[in-house]
């Protein structure tokens, strides 16, 4: 069943629809916003909140679009706002847990798995990437999140951040550069 299906379903008062979308987007939005606060318990009071919004504006959803991006913005939106109400460091490099909850040094473990030394690389390379992603100025923090993890296509950022679409061109280029920059402050010894 598509979304908009899905959608229509739910204005129509079916709570299994309801359910499906929140089961279809509820890891999603949790990684988008667990990466913007680096806190999962916070993550999942503003993914739940985010849901709440989206299900009591659903009327306004327009069918033609992307529900996934409509989703989205609403999740950034609710976070931003949290945010800003908190004025809380979004810098912060505490509790670096994948969405799911597990250390990056468990996802890791593998009966078939590289060599250790190989493992303690790549964790490594991950951790500078997340605190090097952590200290990209917030702009540029969020298109990174929407394009490298989420997957979205420009546009879809461009939608969801009410942002031109040069703009995030831009931010998502400056940001590559500045992690690369980082990224080989790592790499040298």
């Amino acid at each position: 069943m598509t979304d908009a299906e899905l959608v229509a379903r739910a204005l129509e008062g079916s709570q299994e629809a309801y359910r499906e979308i929140v089961l279809r987007y509820q890891r999603p939005v949790f990684s988008l916003i667990v990466r913007m606060v680096r806190d999962a318990d916070l993550a999942e009071d503003l993914a739940q909140e985010a849901f709440i919004k989206a299900f009591r504006a659903l009327r306004r959803f327009d069918p033609s679009r992307k529900f996934s991006s409509w989703l989205f913005k609403i999740a950034h939106n609710a976070t931003i706002d949290h945010l800003r109400r908190q004025r809380l460091d979004t810098d912060s490099l505490d509790d670096r847990l994948e969405p799911d909850g597990q250390a990056l040094g468990d996802r890791l473990e593998d009966v078939g798995a590289p060599p250790p030394d190989q493992l303690v690389h790549r964790r490594d390379l991950a951790e500078a990437m997340e605190q090097a992603i952590a200290t990209l100025r917030p702009e540029y923090r969020e298109v990174v999140l929407l394009r490298f993890v989420e997957g979205l296509a420009y546009q879809e950022i461009a939608e969801i951040l009410d942002l031109p679409l040069g703009t995030v061109k831009t931010n998502i280029h400056r940001a590559r550069k500045e992690l690369a920059a980082l990224l080989q402050e790592v790499e040298e010894p």
